[in-house]
């Protein structure tokens, strides 16, 4: 294989840098319990028995139920196993997605997520901001980061993520206390934080997308439907073997609610694109 190592740093671990996300385990709109609980579960033992070592959840996924189902798929839990869960966010009782970054909220938040885990510690928190639920805007989370730096020093939390922010919120927490990792929005198309990317990768900082075929409204490309043929591979394994080959310090975390599915994003990391099908594929961000 050309990849660079299969490992990289999140906190004090080193983790595959193909983990699993468990957001697609929740029921439709990431709410609500699985239509299929028992498959849920098998998705999770499946993950880890195949080398999966890094879990990203969070208890708004549900919300809770994500991560009971965690725990009574998994605990008690593999040594190597890295749980790594958001707060920021809370959900109402029609699935909203609603700002909870107050620090009284985001204590709640973490102490939610380590009783629904079965954890006394989190290894790794992100905290995710809400100043828009739409993607990164520029403004303090100052108030945030000092609250999750008490949760640290209560020992509740290991280390400190943070999600959905700019270069210069990065730039401005890591002035008040050490970044684990950054998880953002970025696949073939949504190559905005590239130059974040660069800067977390020279630090030796894990950068984690999320979206890795676009989201919500998922990426239509002619091209990566061509290289995916071409490959006999599906387009998803085609986005994530193109994130694992863009830089060292890109940990992954595909959602899939199936057995089957899991195998295939498993797989990717077994692809190699060559140097000319990168270049196809890169070309991708600007025509879009």
């Amino acid at each position: 294989m050309s990849h660079p190592a299969m490992t990289f740093t999140l906190g004090s671990r080193h983790v595959a840098r193909l983990g699993y996300g468990a957001m697609q385990l929740a029921g439709p709109g990431v709410f609500g319990p699985p239509k299929d609980e028992a498959q849920a579960i098998q998705v999770l033992r499946d993950a880890v028995a195949s080398g999966v070592n890094h879990i990203d959840t969070s208890d708004f996924y549900g919300p809770h139920i994500t991560n009971q189902l965690i725990r009574k798929a998994l605990h008690p839990y593999a040594d190597d196993l890295v749980i790594v869960t958001k707060v920021g966010a809370r959900r109402d009782d029609k699935g909203n997605w609603l700002p909870a970054l107050t620090p009284d909220e985001l204590t709640q938040a973490v102490e939610d997520n380590l009783r629904n885990l079965g954890l006394e510690v989190m290894k790794v928190v992100n905290l995710r901001s809400m100043l828009s639920v739409h993607g990164p805007v520029e403004g303090s989370l100052e108030a945030q980061v000092e609250a999750m730096i008490k949760l640290k020093e209560r020992g509740l939390i290991r280390h400190i993520g943070l999600s959905n922010v700019t270069l210069q919120q990065v730039t401005d927490a890591q002035k008040m206390t050490p970044i684990a990792c950054v998880q953002n929005h970025y696949n073939l198309a949504h190559r905005q934080d590239d130059a974040l990317i660069d800067q977390l990768a020279a630090q030796g900082i894990a950068y984690v997308p999320f979206f890795p075929l676009g989201g919500f409204s998922p990426l239509q490309s002619a091209q990566l439907t061509q290289v995916a043929e071409e490959l006999n591979a599906s387009t998803l394994q085609v986005a994530l073997a193109w994130l694992l080959q863009r830089s060292a310090n890109i940990l992954l975390i595909p959602g899939t609610s199936s057995p089957a599915h899991l195998q295939q994003n498993l797989a990717s990391r077994m692809l190699t694109l060559s140097p000319a099908v990168v270049q196809r594929l890169n070309g991708i961000g600007q025509t879009l």
